[in-house]
């Protein structure tokens, strides 16, 4: 089996976690990074993550997922932030970053600016949001695979009450919305779930060549 495979055959929902091991400085930073230089539509990154490991903002958080013990057990758990809205001020962040770090004038993009405005800044703003979660969903599968990679346990969450989770991390204040959660750190050994044999559907049943 290559290692691409391997690592996706390796890594499972880790549903309970080793709160005794901690994930290093310097693998989180990795991480960060992976989910850093993950793919976004036009590149505009419309998302911010949060990387909790405060023992009493977990307790907090703890309630409004269901009360599952990831939350607290993991080493860090990481909420995905979605923009909820947006202005051309998306698009101008972008650009002007383009420009200083490729080096080319800001005129010279001014017809790409345009043309990103044309199709994003008319849209709804149910549309923009839903968009913007889709984006944060891109980084949060990219960030998962780089964890499998550094055999380094994930456990993706979506149960959990995402405006309580706005409240208790004052994400409202900041045009966020709190899309996904993952867990981040390292199996325990009692956790059944890890010997469990994988389930997903057959190639001919998933795929079409056409």
């Amino acid at each position: 089996m290559n290692t691409v495979l391997e690592h996706r055959t390796w890594r499972y929902a880790t549903k309970k976690f080793d709160a005794t091991k901690k994930v290093s400085d310097q693998d989180l930073e990795t991480l960060m990074e992976a989910a850093r230089l993950s793919a976004s539509s036009y590149g505009l990154q419309p998302y911010h993550f949060f990387v909790i490991s405060d023992p009493e903002i977990r307790e907090q958080l703890k309630p409004a997922s269901w009360g599952q013990s990831q939350i607290t057990d993991a080493s860090h758990i990481i909420v995905f932030a979605n923009a909820t809205d947006f202005g051309e001020e998306l698009v101008d962040d972008y650009v002007s970053n383009v420009s200083e770090t490729r080096s080319i004038p800001a005129e010279g993009l001014k017809g790409y600016a345009d043309f990103m405005k044309s199709k994003l800044m008319e849209l709804p703003t149910e549309h923009k949001s839903n968009w913007t979660a889709r984006q944060a969903y891109i980084a949060f599968g990219n960030l998962m695979q780089a964890a499998a990679e550094l055999k380094i346990d994930t456990c993706p969450m979506e149960g959990f009450e995402s405006e309580k989770y706005n409240e208790i991390l004052g994400l409202n204040d900041k045009n966020l919305n709190a899309a996904v959660v993952l867990a981040v750190g390292y199996r325990s050994e009692e956790d059944d779930t890890q010997h469990y044999a994988k389930v997903r559907k057959s190639t001919e049943e998933l795929f079409t060549l056409i």
